[in-house]
């Protein structure tokens, strides 16, 4: 039998204040295709950029081929020149480049010193025609979809020889068709002796395509799988961290009736976004939690920026309230709505603004050229502050300098300051502690007693079945399942989210 292609083993890595990779190992053998799964934190970027010298790592060690003596790779370059290459889920090239440009910048074919266009264009042909694509190699890349973009990248990456690919979501962003195309590419790059690690959260496809999983889970191994002797429901309960008995176990402690009469706050009929999320349908009633489940990347912040307008829907409806609004996010807030991210950082959190100009921050922008006084401001803040126990030196205090827990307060109380008929949580305590947590799951059940409709996203099922009174499952950007009432158990939910063998 031939030689693994990799071995890491023992692999430790520290970010400050956490501890990102715990004794890990990880074999990859010639011919094989093997997904590297886990929730987001989980360690699986980590553990390619160790790989792929972009990280240093502190004990361990990475062995290539039947090498005895392991190496250390200190730079991707270095990781390159050894046969590991990587294509990311957002290419690396150079649009304005022609394709045959892309695939041999820094080693184009020379003639008395001067490029060999003619050579370097017949080459990048071959190359294309090698990986079964058929396009211009003279136009710049820019021109072609992100689908060709990423052959593009592959078969650059396999020309300098590589015998370990790296695939990180590669297809996070093609079609169905495009997808396809990829997948017969990696199955003839397998059949010839390439080693590929293949990144991404869609379960359908690493049934469709891989050979065996490797699951991590909070910077651990959880084990290496063959494919075909771990079910999709193992798989997630591997993902998740928990057992289905130890789940079952969770009790219904707050969830609101549904309010199934009248007119739904919210009517999604056949919404959709090309080259998102796929059409769903979706009706939430005054004084109803509900929740949305399913692995990261399976299309739960998708549903909830298609329906505040975030993301510009090109199929089906969006009613508000029985009325039919404009879909951008200023005529969402006017229509009563309000949209709380996921990423407080990023999307969140105004670090060098105070807590008070954190919480006014959308009231001021729904209002537009109505400039709110000073002491309105005051008064807004100081209320929000009491209502969600904000630990704050004042309210001039830079957000900054707040804990992750109390940032997520603000930004709860930026958009309950809009006194909002409509609020979407996505993923409003994540990063927080256990006791913030609560206090975020109990004002949930609160507002929703008061009468708002709340659409609430969560990776962990436990919180949302305390907190839901009716929860949509995800799965591969689609929308596969509701399950209400008694319904309502962490194995259904963990069933729907595994699809495959569950859904029969």
């Amino acid at each position: 039998m031939a030689d693994p292609l990799i071995r890491m083993r023992g692999i430790t890595k520290n970010f400050p204040g956490v501890l990102a990779l715990d004794d890990v190992d990880f074999t990859l053998w010639p011919g094989e295709i093997h997904a590297l799964m886990g929730e987001n934190g989980a360690g699986k970027s980590t553990l390619v950029k160790v790989l792929t010298g972009a990280e240093a790592f502190e004990t361990g060690a990475i062995y290539l081929g039947g090498a005895a003596k392991p190496v250390i790779n200190h730079s991707p370059q270095e990781a390159q020149g050894r046969g590991i290459s990587t294509v990311y889920q957002e290419v690396n090239l150079c649009g304005n480049l022609t394709v045959a440009e892309n695939l041999f910048v820094g080693r184009q074919p020379r003639r008395a010193g001067f490029v060999n266009w003619r050579e370097m264009n017949r080459r990048a042909r071959q190359v294309m025609e090698g990986i079964g694509v058929d396009i211009d190699v003279g136009k710049p890349l820019e021109g072609y979809s992100i689908a060709v973009q990423q052959m593009v990248a592959i078969a650059r990456a396999i020309d300098i020889s590589a015998t370990v690919l790296i695939l990180d979501e590669p297809t996070s962003s093609l079609n169905d068709q495009e997808v396809a195309k990829l997948f017969d590419l990696m199955r003839r790059l397998k059949a010839d002796g390439l080693g590929i690690i293949f990144i991404t959260h869609f379960l359908e496809q690493v049934y469709e395509v891989c050979d065996k999983i490797t699951v991590l889970r909070n910077g651990r191994l959880v084990g290496e799988y063959a494919v075909e002797t771990l079910s999709r429901t193992d798989l997630v309960a591997a993902m998740l961290g928990r057992a289905f008995d130890d789940l079952a176990a969770i009790q219904h402690k707050a969830a609101p009736v549904t309010g199934e009469s009248g007119t739904p706050v919210i009517a999604a009929r056949g919404l959709g976004v090309r080259g998102g999320v796929k059409p769903f349908d979706l009706d939430i009633y005054e004084g109803e939690v509900v929740g949305l489940a399913g692995l990261l990347g399976s299309g739960r912040t998708e549903v909830a920026r298609a329906i505040y307008g975030a993301d510009t829907a090109d199929q089906g409806t969006l009613d508000v309230k029985g009325a039919r609004p404009k879909h951008h996010p200023i005529d969402s807030m006017r229509a009563g709505m309000a949209f709380c991210p996921e990423s407080r950082k990023d999307e969140g959190c105004l670090q060098d603004l105070s807590v008070r100009e954190n919480i006014i921050l959308a009231e001021q922008s729904k209002r537009g050229m109505r400039l709110m006084s000073r002491s309105e401001q005051e008064k807004i803040a100081d209320e929000y502050i009491r209502l969600l126990q904000i630990k704050t030196a004042s309210m001039e205090t830079p957000i900054k300098q707040l804990s992750g827990g109390n940032q997520q307060k603000v930004i709860v109380a930026r958009w309950l300051a809009t006194h909002p008929d409509f609020l979407i949580l996505d993923e409003p305590t994540r990063g927080i502690d256990v006791g913030t947590k609560a206090e975020i799951q109990k004002l949930c059940v609160r507002l929703a007693d008061d009468g708002m409709a709340i659409l609430f996203i969560s990776s962990e099922i436990d919180e949302m079945l305390r907190t839901c009174g009716r929860i949509g499952v995800m799965r591969d950007l689609h929308k596969v399942g509701e399950l209400a009432g008694d319904e309502l158990s962490s194995s259904a939910i963990m069933a729907k989210i595994a699809g495959g063998e569950a859904d029969e």
